[in-house]
């Protein structure tokens, strides 16, 4: 029973966007009202706590592959493609001042 209230929390509630005060507060009050253990209600807490913020790395890592692939249809040249030819730009004006030297 105890995972599978977990598991409708998780599911019906939008975890990835709670803050910690909200899941300890929604923790504390389904422990209080499930008639859980201090014990057992600070495990829940602790494993939603755990669990959202892996579902906020996950949204995080969605969102970012998703804006890459934008910026990639959109032909848009990301930092290191322009790191690139600054280097390629910097390397060419010390071959432009080294043969203006000689």
């Amino acid at each position: 029973m105890f995972d599978l209230l977990k598991k409708t929390i998780l599911t019906g509630i939008g975890i990835a966007s709670m803050t910690k005060d909200k899941i300890e507060e929604l923790g504390k009050k389904i422990s209080k009202e499930s008639k859980l253990t201090e014990e057992e209600g600070k495990k829940m807490v602790n494993d939603l706590l755990k669990q959202s913020e892996k579902a906020r790395e996950d949204l995080e890592n969605q969102v970012q592959k998703l804006v890459k692939k934008a910026l990639e249809k959109l032909d848009i040249p990301t930092r290191e493609d322009l790191n690139r030819l600054e280097k390629r730009i910097k390397k060419l004006e010390n071959l432009r001042v080294e043969t203006n030297k000689e």
